[in-house]
């Protein structure tokens, strides 16, 4: 692909990727994505073949932006001393990365295209927020040998701590159209979500 086509393939996404967090699926036609990214229709299904294909792509492209996620997972120290301070650190970052406005409107628009698009959305969590969760399970398994948690299902673990976190701030944004959570918000959210989490799974301190 020349640069010239390079730019256009781009375009196309970005414009796509508007429409469709606008219009929802059903909503937008290939006309309003050609209108957006300055291009004629026939450039669009020359790039692609139609809009399911289209519509597929973009939505499985924002799962390479979960990688700086699972490197922040990954790196939680295992130190008893500083475990409270690291975890809630990790629980801020992790919120505000799900919580950003963005995230929540392609949220909604896989949900809303879930049966029509099972195997999508499928795709969609498993290439995505699933990797986290297995990240986080490994995360826990590790500190729990070393002595740090007290882990029986590590997996099951990760799904408590990102359910105490997320549950309040992504339902009601998913619910309140264009809700803005506040820093004090999200602060409140991470660390009521840590202390519930470390009262179920903190390693007994050795008398």
């Amino acid at each position: 692909m020349d640069n010239r086509s390079a730019r256009k393939h781009r375009a196309i996404l970005e414009a796509a990727t508007t429409v469709f967090l606008d219009k929802g699926y059903a909503g937008t036609s290939m006309d309003d994505i050609a209108k957006l990214a300055a291009v004629s229709k026939q450039t669009v299904y020359k790039h692609f073949a139609d809009k399911e294909k289209l519509f597929s792509e973009i939505i499985l492209a924002t799962t390479d932006r979960i990688d700086g996620m699972i490197e922040l997972v990954a790196d939680v120290p295992a130190t008893a001393d500083d475990l409270d301070e690291n975890l809630n650190r990790l629980a801020r970052r992790l919120l505000a990365a799900l919580t950003r406005p963005e995230v929540i409107r392609l949220r909604r628009l896989i949900i809303a295209n879930a049966d029509a698009f099972p195997a999508l959305g499928a795709a969609w969590y498993e290439q995505g927020f699933e990797r986290v969760l297995v990240t986080l399970a490994a995360t826990f398994r590790r500190l729990a040998d070393r002595g740090v948690l007290r882990v029986d299902d590590p997996a099951l673990a990760a799904h408590h701590f990102a359910g105490l976190l997320l549950w309040i701030p992504v339902n009601r944004a998913m619910f309140h159209g264009g809700v803005q959570h506040t820093e004090a918000d999200l602060d409140l959210c991470a660390t009521a979500g840590v202390r519930a989490f470390l009262a179920a799974y903190r390693a007994p301190i050795a008398p």
